[in-house]
């Protein structure tokens, strides 16, 4: 039964993404990323201010329904949250995917939770990071 309330939430994500487009204007970060392991691409628009919080964020990007709802469920997480919360999210679904750990506090994640299953199927691993590890690399080359 969970199960099958985790997939409703992942094609919810995936028909009807959050935060699609793009962000463009002064102080807006543009940042290609792409999956080498199966082709899926996305581009992260983020814009972040003065305090270093994430004060809008979108993508766009074409791959197959993980990793569109992965970026969709991410950008929905971090919008609003301060790159240290946001290194932290990432932080927590990585090790939820590649490791099975769940987070202590289950609502931190939000509907990224629902891919939590992810973890036993290896080969869609850099699917629902996707947006994820793009997120840590746009941090990491225009932030810190």
């Amino acid at each position: 039964m969970l199960e099958n309330l985790y997939k409703q939430i992942v094609m919810d994500h995936y028909k009807n993404p959050r935060n699609k487009g793009k962000l463009d204007g002064e102080g807006s970060i543009q940042f290609p990323y792409k999956n080498p392991t199966c082709g899926d691409v996305m581009v992260l628009y983020m814009t972040i201010d003065d305090n270093r919080k994430i004060k809008d964020v979108k993508f766009e990007g074409e791959g197959c329904s993980i990793s569109m709802a992965s970026c969709s469920m991410m950008t929905d997480l971090v919008k609003g949250k301060t790159v240290e919360e946001a290194e932290h999210l990432i932080e927590l679904f990585t090790a939820m995917i590649k490791k099975g750990d769940l987070p202590e506090d289950e609502d931190e994640l939000g509907d990224a939770l629902s891919l939590s299953g992810i973890h036993k199927l290896r080969a869609r691993h850099n699917c629902s990071l996707l947006g994820w590890n793009g997120l840590e690399r746009a941090i990491k080359q225009h932030v810190h």
